[in-house]
């Protein structure tokens, strides 16, 4: 049984990060950039995903991508807070 691939983009003209299994979208984190900071402000893992550990690389690979970017993050999202919370290496993206 082979495994599926997972890969994040950045979709940068809709503001967001998407995780793709194979070539289906599973879920986004989308943000609002102002001013050098980046509000995530809703992550979704769609339903027929949900339980397959998709959100932790999702908004780890967002950070990563914020953080080479030079911008800092503003966490609305309650989800994109507790993995925060739970990775001190994030933390100094806080705005």
């Amino acid at each position: 049984m082979s495994e599926t691939h997972t890969e994040v983009r950045h979709e940068v003209v809709q503001s967001r990060y998407a995780i793709f299994l194979g070539e289906d979208l599973a879920g986004f984190a989308e943000y609002v950039e102002n001013d050098g900071v980046r509000d995530f402000n809703h992550t979704v893992v769609l339903e027929d995903f949900q339980g397959k550990g998709l959100s932790k690389p999702l908004i780890r690979e967002a950070l990563e991508d914020t953080r080479e970017h030079g911008l800092k993050v503003r966490p609305t999202c309650s989800a994109v807070e507790h993995f925060i919370a739970k990775n001190p290496e994030f933390e100094d993206l806080r705005a």
